[in-house]
């Protein structure tokens, strides 16, 4: 049966923006993950497992260095080629990529932007390399979105090392991770302070979540630290602050989110699209119904606006313009939106849309998640309703 003669979810050509060397690595990286990384993802959702196979096929794809280019000596290619590499990945699994944006993201960019030189030249390569796998440690059993000002996780120093003791919730990797980036209130000048806390140290407790109903395959830790000793050369030296947090690590994985929103939403639109060329009802493609023609619309106009949130995000980051209210409402906005794409994609499929092996009914799951972590969309609101009107609506 005939497809439409445009079948692209970049219905704008964003990819244009980027020269013909870096597509031409995006179309390999594509060509990879599609062979090689896309057979993991169904079977591993279902069963709520991580494929630990997977991280040798992270390595033959090699894309990670591209991220973090001094350190790996990349071409320093910018943040809208490594939103593509990150949007690309999670257009087949939105788990997949949570697990490699915890680790290039949140955990190594703990390292990278919060570390002293010598720290990240010590701790970096393993990471770059995926011989060691880091995760990021800040959400609290009783503080998400107040953690910033509830910390109950605290550090106190004696001689040359501190000692951690707290709980930490929801940590993605934290069940194999090699280095936890620990985030604890110092309990003598009451300021937040990040430790890599290694795998095996006495006192380091970590217990898998289970009965999830997004990103299943993602290894999430409930994580207990109890009198766990650092030495001060695993503190990273740059992070003094609840402030250093939030603008070197958050406003940087803020983005990623909604890179990978935009991803998750794409194939929802591509999975709807094809099946309403293929799927035949009262004698003709459902496609030819003008109901179904209204979702698609709807559904590829969500991902052109998503697109476009974080292509010009990008920029403004690549320019040293952006700011970080400007990645609270890219978060947020997409995610919403993101969540409303797939609720249509869902519906369009009928019943075999709550079957996982079709692809939608993942992507309806996994939308929750994006939806509620590294800010709810309640807290995204308040960082930009502060910047917009000058008045803080925190408590």
């Amino acid at each position: 049966m005939a497809k439409p003669a445009n079948t692209t979810w970049d219905y704008f050509s964003y990819l244009d923006k980027l020269p013909e060397e870096q597509r031409e690595i995006l179309r390999r990286s594509e060509d990879y993950i599609e062979r090689e990384i896309a057979p993991y993802a169904a079977d591993a959702w279902s069963a709520a497992e991580f494929p630990f196979e997977v991280i040798e096929k992270f390595k033959e794809l090699d894309t990670i260095g591209y991220h973090y280019p001094t350190a790996s000596g990349r071409p320093a290619y910018g943040s809208l080629f490594t939103g593509f590499l990150q949007l690309q990945l999670a257009r087949t699994d939105a788990s997949l990529a949570v697990f490699n944006g915890v680790h290039t993201g949140l955990g190594m960019g703990s390292i990278y932007y919060g570390g002293s030189e010598e720290q990240v030249a010590r701790l970096m390569p393993d990471l770059l390399s995926y011989d060691k796998i880091a995760c990021f440690a800040l959400t609290e059993p009783e503080g998400g979105s107040d953690v910033a000002g509830g910390m109950r996780t605290t550090a106190k120093r004696t001689g040359d090392s501190w000692t951690l003791n707290g709980a930490k919730r929801w940590i993605g990797n934290g069940t194999f991770a090699d280095y936890i980036v620990v985030y604890a209130r110092d309990v003598d000048d009451d300021n937040i302070k990040a430790f890599v806390v290694e795998k095996g140290t006495p006192g380091l407790t970590t217990t898998k979540i289970e009965h999830k109903i997004a990103l299943r395959s993602v290894q999430n830790a409930d994580v207990e630290l109890v009198d766990v000793v650092v030495p001060e050369s695993m503190r990273l030296q740059r992070i003094e602050s609840w402030r250093d947090v939030a603008h070197q690590v958050l406003s940087r994985t803020r983005q990623g989110v909604g890179w990978l929103a935009v991803g998750v939403a794409s194939r929802a639109y591509e999975l709807a699209r094809d099946y309403a060329t293929q799927r035949e009802q009262f004698g003709k493609p459902i496609g030819s119904y003008q109901l179904i023609q209204d979702k698609l619309f709807t559904m590829l106009g969500n991902v052109t606006v998503m697109l476009g949130n974080v292509v010009r995000l990008a920029e403004l980051t690549d320019a040293g313009q952006a700011t970080d209210a400007q990645a609270a409402l890219v978060k947020g906005v997409n995610t919403a939106r993101l969540r409303e794409t797939v609720a249509l994609g869902r519906d369009l499929f009928g019943g075999n849309g709550i079957v996982s092996s079709y692809g939608i009914g993942r992507a309806f799951d996994d939308a929750e998640a994006l939806y509620s972590f590294e800010g709810t969309r309640e807290m995204n609101a308040l960082i930009v309703g502060k910047d917009v009107t000058g008045l803080s609506a925190f408590l």
